[in-house]
């Protein structure tokens, strides 16, 4: 069967707001049908905590804790809940929600989507597989979420490795066109992680990171070799032509490309509207 051809960008490292208002464009370039499909490796600089489009920060998060790590702070345009994202590959794929054999539900999509990166990871030579929440109590949670940390709740089709979850992915859908775009956690810092958000009490915050532990893990806690970011992205770039049936081709932003995407990033994701507003 004839490999369809879609553009890959590796944008390497950028700021938050660059970083969401690029995925926001080239949903929209696609959905004008400017751009063939594409996949887009990035990472952040400086380190950033993302939220879910529908979190509430003043409920949620600690401000004082992300600016004392220094950390970068953006609202996404997808849902889900926050992510650290720092010693990780962040994916997004853009597609059209006619592709060929991609179905309708978000929750199957995601799982056609996904199957790139649990190639992935098999590149990697890791066990890894798709878990679904099997008791009512998971899937209970799935539709009122008790954390707000991303890698702590289940979700359908979830990737796992050792019985733990290894990437976080949330998804969008708007004018035809499927955003979806994750993390895979090449290394954590779990304590940074947990003092980012708000919690009822210390307990409770000890708690939950405990039970974390058993719900989460980086590559690199149990991997048999230190994964490098580039022998990371050479594996999934792989895992994504493999699991898509896909020929990654590099694809070029024009100047004026460019100078959209900037304006994006500085209108909406760095403004106080955009990502303080529930």
């Amino acid at each position: 069967m004839k490999k369809e051809n879609w553009g890959f960008i590796d944008s390497g490292d950028c700021s938050p707001s660059f970083n969401m208002a690029l995925d926001e464009a080239l949903l929209d370039w696609h959905s004008e049908g400017l751009i063939p499909p594409v996949i887009r490796f990035y990472g952040w600089d400086p380190a950033t905590l993302s939220i879910g489009y529908f979190q509430r920060v003043e409920k949620e998060i600690n401000m004082e804790a992300v600016k004392k790590h220094g950390l970068g702070f953006v609202r996404r345009p997808t849902g889900g809940r926050g992510v650290l994202h720092e010693h990780e590959l962040t994916y997004s794929v853009i597609v059209s929600e006619d592709y060929p054999d991609m179905p309708k539900t978000v929750t199957e999509a995601y799982r056609v989507i996904s199957e790139g990166i649990l190639q992935g990871f098999h590149q990697l030579g890791m066990e890894a597989y798709f878990a679904v929440p099997k008791t009512e109590e998971d899937r209970d949670s799935l539709k009122n979420p008790r954390s707000a940390v991303c890698f702590d709740a289940p979700s359908w089709y979830e990737l796992v490795v050792e019985g733990r979850k290894v990437a976080g992915s949330a998804q969008t859908r708007q004018k035809g066109v499927i955003l979806q775009h994750g993390s895979i956690l090449l290394d954590l810092d779990e304590d940074k992680l947990f003092s980012l958000f708000n919690y009822p009490n210390d307990r409770v915050k000890e708690r939950m990171q405990r039970a974390f532990k058993s719900k989460a893990v980086a590559i690199n806690e149990i991997s048999d070799h230190k994964v490098t970011l580039e022998e990371a992205k050479h594996a999934f770039k792989k895992g994504f032509e493999n699991g898509l049936n896909v020929e990654l081709t590099p694809f070029e932003l024009s100047k004026e490309q460019l100078d959209y995407v900037n304006d994006l990033a500085k209108n909406r994701y760095e403004s106080d509207e955009w990502n303080f507003k529930r």
